[in-house]
């Protein structure tokens, strides 16, 4: 952690030169100079004296946030395999249902089904991968094949199926987050 800089960014947004945070602290000029370019480090109780005038403290001068991930690998996914229903459902932002949209790869072997969701608000989304899903909402029924996308208002019972011999995989994003 750079002291010096994060000091000199607390003095400047209090509108404070070098000079009158010195006077302040009781310090000299030369040695908030140093400071401020890390050339020499404060004892704990002069940084407290510091941080005390540019209305901070310790704890709030050390915190860091941890940094926002933006990026997800393989390695973060949690993985559920349901062999009754030959599903498998990777989330593929973990934690997603904090999150406005849950986005989730779902994996249907041949014959495979998701649970039958009862209606629920929000919209869901879906891209096909691979293979060929039947979207069954309600007393209706509707096909989407690789490259194609499905998109409805939850506001029925709906679930998908995989009618064919070979796997299907679909990515689906639910907003708020439902699975």
């Amino acid at each position: 952690m750079e002291i010096g800089k994060k000091i000199k960014d607390l003095r400047i947004a209090k509108g404070l030169t070098q000079e009158e945070l010195a006077d302040r602290s009781e310090l000299s000029k030369g040695f908030i100079s140093q400071l401020e370019r890390d050339l020499t480090s404060p004892s704990i109780a002069t940084l407290t004296d510091i941080l005390q005038v540019l209305g901070s403290s310790l704890n709030e001068f050390f915190y860091e946030a941890p940094e926002e991930q933006i990026v997800f690998k393989a390695e973060d996914y949690f993985i559920k395999t349901d062999p009754e229903l030959n599903n498998t459902i990777e989330w593929i932002v973990p934690n997603a249902q904090r999150n406005i949209m849950e986005p989730i790869r779902l994996t249907l072997g041949p014959g495979g089904t998701t649970y039958m969701d009862l209606p629920h608000e929000g919209e869901e989304f879906g891209y096909v991968l691979t293979g060929t899903v039947t979207i069954h909402i309600g007393n209706k029924s509707y096909k989407a094949k690789k490259g194609e996308t499905f998109y409805l208002i939850p506001n029925k019972s709906h679930y998908l199926e995989n009618p064919s011999k070979t796997p299907a995989q679909v990515l689906w994003i639910s907003s708020p987050p439902s699975f």
